[in-house]
């Protein structure tokens, strides 16, 4: 999907929300245990419910491999359940060197057919690079993550004085463009959006961390908007586990539709 085609759906749905797959059997309601595939059952209600109000999903992949092989044919399910009006993330945190990463693309992009991959950019510019030759496909860099480790890192000074999270953003733009290239900022920092955002002024940002983990929507909105919309923001456990009962698809659409009329008024 082109950045065109991306900024088509948002404004056609008033919607910049990306719904995050992170299908725990442990959460999902019991009463789904009793399908062949739980997760799938689980999964397919949840993309009917929301398809209206959001313009992306993000499987995370971790969800599925937990389950073994028959996590990834479940995965590839899911994926075919997802029209190509909405943008697909494949949330895997990958990154190696040159020919590995070339083939992870290829994985993702030619074989699963996603439009996006997030990638760990810890081992640098051959490490991404592969992911961004791969035309209306796209790269989303860990950049500026709310987790509490991420100050172990992200936050140290290099030096030139950037702090590491402003390098990657610095040197990322050199290897990519707005076109192809995005990067992860976490909503519970709606300050350091708003930082980043003049690092990154065209950019598109993907951002996790509203609803469940607490982040801001408006807050987030106000710190990273740009001239075209530029961003995405992620919302899982909020959707997902709205409810534990036999409901729970209509409380996960009563949830993205929540966030759908709060995202409109930012929309022209």
């Amino acid at each position: 999907m082109t950045r065109a085609d991306l900024l088509a759906s948002i404004k056609a749905r008033k919607s910049f929300l990306c719904v995050g797959l992170d299908p725990d059997l442990e959460k999902i309601p019991k009463h789904l245990l009793r399908h062949e595939d739980p997760v799938l059952a689980f999964n397919r209600q949840i993309i009917e419910a929301t398809l209206p109000y959001c313009v992306a999903y993000k499987p995370n992949l971790a969800f599925f491999e937990a389950l073994g092989p028959s996590g990834w044919v479940t995965l590839q399910q899911t994926l075919a359940l997802i029209p190509k009006t909405h943008f697909t993330i494949a949330d895997a945190k990958r990154g190696d060197i040159g020919n590995t990463s070339t083939l992870y693309a290829r994985a993702f992009f030619e074989k699963l057919s996603v439009d996006a991959i997030t990638v760990a950019p810890y081992m640098g510019e051959d490490s991404v690079k592969p992911f961004l030759a791969f035309p209306g496909k796209w790269a989303i860099l860990l950049a500026h993550t709310s987790n509490p480790g991420s100050a172990n890192f992200q936050t140290l000074e290099t030096r030139g004085g950037n702090r590491v999270y402003e390098e990657v953003i610095v040197q990322a733009k050199r290897w990519g463009t707005p076109d192809n290239l995005m990067f992860v900022i976490g909503a519970t920092q709606a300050d350091k959006i708003a930082e980043i955002r003049q690092l990154a002024p065209d950019h598109f940002f993907l951002v996790p961390g509203v609803g469940a983990q607490g982040g801001d929507l408006d807050a987030v909105c106000r710190a990273g908007l740009n001239a075209q919309i530029g961003l995405l923001v992620n919302a899982s456990r909020s959707i997902l586990y709205a409810s534990s009962g036999e409901d729970f698809a209509a409380h996960a659409e009563a949830e993205a539709r929540s966030l759908q009329q709060q995202m409109a008024k930012f929309i022209p």
